[in-house]
């Protein structure tokens, strides 16, 4: 089997087997991360109704000064802290932890141990 369509595959049933756990309530919103090459995109999102609360990315204006590279550790440390302030000013203090089809490695592990030292609990 060619290397790219068995990393598809394993990147599918990742993320099945992620989402089927995790739900966004009013209570506890769902915590997703996109994880692309240059950039690191998070949002904190209610599924029961639709919406997405806060949000934070390497591409936003307010990080782009602050960070040269998005697809580095310490851009995701910073996104990290920057959800969890935007997410406790919208009255969030606790998340269900969504990273999709990413192995909790790396980026997205630094991500979430800057969120929760901001202040987020999940």
């Amino acid at each position: 089997m060619d290397h790219n369509k068995a990393l598809g595959k394993q990147r599918q049933r990742r993320r099945y087997r992620v989402r089927k756990r995790v739900r966004g309530t009013a209570d506890r919103p769902r915590l997703c991360v996109v994880r692309t090459l240059r950039h690191i995109t998070v949002q904190v999102i209610d599924d029961i109704a639709g919406v997405t609360l806060a949000s934070a990315s390497t591409a936003d204006k307010a990080l782009a000064k602050q960070v040269k590279y998005g697809g580095n550790c310490a851009a995701a440390e910073a996104v990290g802290k920057m959800i969890a302030e935007r997410a406790t000013s919208k009255g969030v203090s606790e998340v269900c932890f969504d990273r999709g089809t990413c192995k909790y490695h790396g980026r997205v592990a630094a991500l979430a141990n800057a969120a929760r030292a901001a202040g987020l609990q999940f």
